[in-house]
């Protein structure tokens, strides 16, 4: 299940559930805010796409929060010609990676592999990690 205060497309929740993840907190931002996280949490003074932030796992509680910039999001979905809802849920899915303890920057190709699973079983366009490689 995913806690959100907003709106959201069911699709979001297919991948949650296709990816086997529990429940999850959604959170979206506008760029300021962005910026403020990724400076509090990570040190760096600039706004990302998204930020995933995995929880210590207590029974029936939430394995973590995906915070994701709609300011962002809809910049680049304008750049590559797709829907804000895609690259919403191209977004999400990354995040969701992250939290079930994937990592592009040290494995050999894994994250990229599952993000490659789930975009060609939803139809999505390409992810970040796609694009890059």
């Amino acid at each position: 299940m995913i806690f959100c205060e907003c709106e959201f497309d069911p699709l979001l929740e297919q991948i949650a559930d296709f990816l086997g993840a529990g429940d999850v907190e959604l959170v979206f931002v506008n760029d300021d805010e962005m910026r403020k996280i990724n400076h509090e949490q990570r040190g760096i003074d600039k706004a990302t796409d998204v930020l995933s932030f995995p929880y210590e796992q207590v029974a029936g509680g939430l394995m973590g929060s995906v915070v994701i910039s709609t300011d962002t999001a809809s910049r680049v979905a304008g750049e590559l010609g797709h829907s804000i809802e895609c690259e919403i849920a191209l977004l999400f899915l990354h995040g969701i990676l992250h939290i079930l303890g994937y990592d592009h920057e040290i494995d050999d190709g894994q994250m990229r592999g599952k993000e490659k699973e789930v975009i060609e079983h939803f139809s999505l366009p390409d992810s970040l990690i796609i694009r890059n490689s």
